[in-house]
């Protein structure tokens, strides 16, 4: 199996997506806050929007999720998983919305998601 080399990036540029389901989150400090549990892509483009992130707790117990925008994630070779520029306190704090079966994510939630990372950036 071909390794990542941290000078020039993945071995290859493709994942597919069970490799990215359980892959670590880093923060901006480089420490392991989480886990991505599953991706939300949209439908007409293809285009990955969400991770769905675990946060915290044992064996599944006790733990958040919460739903981070894609483009706030970047694969880091040395880490091998996902790295933010954000601070776990301000990933933990991002709004949480429980899964139903009927509704992914409302345009209000999805609303409220954007405001609240785009807020970081201002």
């Amino acid at each position: 199996m071909a390794q990542d080399d941290a000078r020039s990036g993945p071995a290859h540029p493709l994942i597919e997506s069970d490799h990215i389901e359980g892959a670590a989150v880093y923060d901006a400090k480089g420490e392991q806050v989480g886990t991505i549990k599953r991706l939300v892509i949209e439908k007409l483009s293809g285009n990955v929007v969400y991770a769905v992130t675990e946060f915290g707790g044992f064996l599944g117990l006790g733990s958040e999720m919460h739903t981070v925008p894609w483009d706030q994630l970047h694969y880091d070779t040395a880490l091998s998983g996902y790295k933010t520029n954000m601070t776990a306190d301000r990933l933990r704090n991002a709004p949480e919305f429980s899964r139903r079966d009927n509704a992914l994510l409302s345009e209000h939630e999805r609303d409220e998601l954007d405001a609240y990372y785009r807020a970081m950036l201002e």
